[in-house]
């Protein structure tokens, strides 16, 4: 196999990339995830700036392996979140939701490796021309936030591999060690996984959140609130509630209204499951055990050798 650049360049041990969660992905998770030999992400875009702070801190006291902080860049506190890492000596940052442009150069002209999460090519070729040392590919079976294309992860990894040269990390419905090998297959170079790590019992989540997941199956979650920010969730009541809203029309204020504040954390964190926003991927309905970090990451790492041989 040729040297992985994603190994060299986020001195890792696997290509196995923890995704930056709302509300599931703090210190806690992306320690176990690091001192397993992937890297781990602590989730940024649910936290307040002095949060984030306090998970830096508590990662770097509990290990001294290289580790990411994951900043959406629609989040209303970005400056404070960019300058909390630069301050903190964050080695690597991955960004979303944004223009790549707006602080890519900051961020490298403080020696901190920078990785966008893309939807298409087009933003994939802009992340490489803003510098970005490599590109999250992520299709429309992931969890939360997504892209407006719709683009499955079989159809958009190949895409955005031809159309770059740095490396391209595949995310969105990967939870095995058989589907991170068909990423590979495709031209990644690596995975990020997001559902997976929220059955995990270092992700910080509601209990109740993590068995909703467990026993989730094919159909039950939904790409939603495409008037807003595409967002894709479990069927509960308050999907009912959006659904129903979506098809008399109403406005994107009335949605916005409806959304309100607070509701993925009364869902994910609080287990609110009926009235909570239920963030999480297709690859769901094939997860089944709620198992410590490390254990995912054997687990998906025997499979993916294991698999490779019999081809």
């Amino acid at each position: 196999m040729h040297p992985n650049r994603i190994i060299q360049l986020f001195q890792i041990d696997y290509p196995i990339i923890q995704a930056g969660m709302v509300w599931t992905s703090g210190w806690r998770l992306a320690c176990a995830v690091s001192n397993a030999g992937g890297l781990g992400i602590i989730g940024a875009g649910s936290m307040y700036p002095e949060v984030l702070k306090e998970h830096i801190q508590k990662y770097k006291a509990a290990s001294q392996k290289p580790f990411a902080v994951n900043l959406p860049l629609l989040y209303p506190h970005i400056e404070a979140h960019i300058n909390t890492v630069i301050e903190a000596q964050v080695p690597i940052v991955f960004t979303s939701a944004g223009n790549p442009k707006t602080w890519t150069a900051v961020l490298k002209s403080n020696g901190i490796k920078v990785v966008q999460v893309v939807s298409s090519t087009r933003f994939a070729i802009k992340a490489e021309e803003a510098g970005c040392d490599a590109v999250v590919a992520e299709g429309f079976e992931a969890g939360g936030h997504n892209g407006r294309e719709e683009t499955s992860s079989m159809v958009l990894i190949p895409l955005v591999a031809e159309a770059v040269k740095i490396p391209v990390i595949a995310a969105g419905g990967i939870a095995t060690g058989r589907q991170m090998l068909a990423a590979m297959v495709l031209g990644a170079e690596a995975v990020q996984i997001g559902s997976r790590f929220v059955a995990s019992e270092e992700a910080s989540g509601h209990s109740n959140f993590k068995h909703l997941v467990i026993n989730a199956k094919e159909g039950d979650t939904v790409l939603s609130l495409k008037q807003l920010t595409p967002v894709r969730l479990l069927k509960n009541n308050f999907y009912e509630q959006v659904k129903a809203a979506e098809l008399r029309g109403a406005s994107v204020a009335e949605l916005n209204e409806l959304l309100g504040r607070g509701r993925a954390k009364k869902g994910m964190f609080e287990g609110e499951l009926e009235q909570g926003e239920l963030e999480i991927g297709q690859v769901s309905a094939a997860i089944r055990s709620i198992l410590p970090a490390a254990a995912i990451i054997k687990e998906i790492w025997e499979e993916f050798q294991a698999v490779k041989k019999t081809l």
